[in-house]
């Protein structure tokens, strides 16, 4: 046995010229040597067989198909043949940039599938590089929950709604006010940098909530703008604003604030808007406000949008890299902000110490519930239908329907008309060198809401004029309170009188 496997190898190694050049030179110290050469010729000559057998596979399958689903009598050549001709024929011109010695059919064939791959891979490469582009960002530090300290009202569903109170309390508060906060942020957002004392002076008091499944306040299983709007109407019973109170809304967060508008009108007062986010793809938008909107965000930006129009789903995976990852971060490459040149106002503000502690402070607020759920339905919240037009908040008479019986009642009914849409006032801050939401979403609502007044600021991005400035706080509710009044004087109540001058009348007696 063992001579017969001696002689085999014997010829084998002398058949040809591989193996002699393998275990040329002899010698034990070049086994190891020979047996790598030997694996790689065996690797190649495997690769070889491999090609040849695919290339036999591929023509077989090419044989099939022209057989059966290419033949005159297959339903694909009696269903799509003729429309098929009629448009090759039609681009039978682009085949004299081939070369002459090419078919056409097996050439263009090649074209689009390297074509499709070719668009496959730079695809691919483009996520890389985002995906690499966030990796590589520096971590500052890790994030730190901090323990519950929100006061927190128990809705009729069931949900707790967190709250935070400042400014005025009670009896006392001259104006009040309800504040949402925008997209990875928190309650403790507020009027960032505002001072308690600028309160005081105009005798105003904030309130600002955790939107669902934000901070400390429960998720809301089916949320919407109109639930959105009954939170806060909820809010302003449970803390004791009986009265009209004002709605601010920064960014994305005004989104809550229109649907105040819309769906609790007779409990608004008025509303602020400070660069007001609208639906990127609000049907109404001409094609001009689209373009100048669109061109003034990063491509990672416009990913997310589109994302979260098209595929939600892949969102979470972006977020669990990001701001859910635990560790903490840059807002604009986490929000995918573009915020201009280096010397940009914008720029300068979030570098500052006292906005990377405000900024860090209430991105742990934000998503110390770890949930990725909340945050995938705020940014699809605002890239699909609301549910209404900002149009729907313009002035107008009530439409009583149609029919004879109702024309009959209008003839006759000295009711005067009813009024619908939101009858106070609107303000509208906005930067015009705003790069997050750009001048022409606010030229967009502006022209569906001619009434509102819009303050254009020159030199301003998105948060140099709402963050840390005293001075345009200050000129905020100047504009829309007047001169500061200070707190309402303290009302005492009539029967505590009547019990004060009884108790005195027995001292007397």
């Amino acid at each position: 046995m063992t001579s017969e496997v001696n002689d085999s190898r014997s010829s084998r190694a002398n058949n040809g010229t591989h193996y002699a050049a393998f275990n040329g030179g002899g010698g034990g110290g070049n086994g190891g040597g020979s047996e790598l050469k030997d694996w790689k010729f065996h690797a190649v000559e495997f690769g070889k067989s491999l090609a040849e057998m695919s290339v036999e596979f591929g023509r077989g399958c090419r044989d099939v198909v022209n057989q059966s689903l290419l033949s005159n009598d297959s339903f694909l050549v009696r269903k799509f043949g003729r429309p098929c001709a009629k448009l090759c024929a039609r681009l039978r011109f682009l085949n004299q940039y081939l070369p002459e010695d090419r078919d056409p059919i097996h050439a263009w064939t090649v074209i689009v599938f390297v074509s499709i791959f070719a668009i496959a891979a730079l695809e691919s490469a483009a996520l890389s590089v985002i995906i690499g582009h966030e990796t590589s960002s520096p971590l500052l530090k890790r994030l730190y929950i901090h323990p519950p300290d929100a006061s927190r009202i128990l809705l009729p569903d069931g949900r707790h709604l967190a709250y935070q109170d400042q400014g005025v309390l009670g009896n006392r508060a001259r104006f009040s006010i309800i504040s949402t906060h925008p997209f990875l942020s928190s309650r403790l957002a507020g009027i960032p940098g505002l001072r308690a004392s600028l309160l005081q002076e105009f005798g105003i008091r904030l309130v600002t909530y955790d939107l669902p499944g934000f901070g400390l306040s429960d998720p809301h299983p089916n949320r919407n703008l109109e639930s959105s709007a009954m939170d806060m109407l909820q809010l302003s019973y449970a803390v004791g604003v009986t009265d009209k109170f004002w709605v601010v809304g920064y960014s994305g967060g005004s989104m809550h604030a229109w649907a105040a508008l819309r769906y609790i009108p007779d409990r608004v007062a008025g509303a602020v808007m400070v660069a007001p986010m609208v639906n990127p793809f609000e049907p109404s938008m001409t094609k001009k406000e689209r373009y100048r909107t669109w061109g003034n965000w990063t491509p990672r930006r416009k990913l997310m949008y589109f994302l979260a129009w098209r595929f939600p789903s892949f969102l979470a995976y972006f977020y669990r890299r990001s701001f859910l990852s635990g560790n903490h971060g840059q807002i604009d490459k986490w929000l995918s902000l573009s915020l201009g040149k280096r010397a940009s106002h914008d720029r300068a503000l979030i570098e500052e110490p006292m906005f990377k502690e405000f900024w860090q402070r209430d991105v742990e607020e934000s998503v110390r519930q770890r949930n990725v759920k909340p945050f995938v339905e705020e940014a699809v919240l605002q890239v699909s239908d609301w549910g209404f037009r900002l149009s729907d908040l313009n002035i107008q008479k009530k439409r009583r329907g149609k029919g004879i019986t109702l024309w009959l009642k209008s003839m006759y009914s000295q009711a005067e008309e009813e009024l619908t849409g939101f009858l106070g006032p609107i303000h509208i801050w906005q930067g015009m060198n705003d790069r997050v939401v750009p001048p022409s979403m606010t030229d967009f609502v502006q022209r569906l809401l001619p009434g509102a007044m819009v303050h254009k600021l020159l030199y301003d991005g998105h948060f140099t004029y709402y963050y840390f400035c005293d001075e345009c706080h200050r000129q905020i509710f100047t504009t829309i309170f007047g001169n500061p009044q200070g707190p309402l004087a303290a009302k005492v109540d009539s029967e505590e009188i009547m019990e004060e001058e009884n108790l005195g009348d027995s001292v007397m007696d």
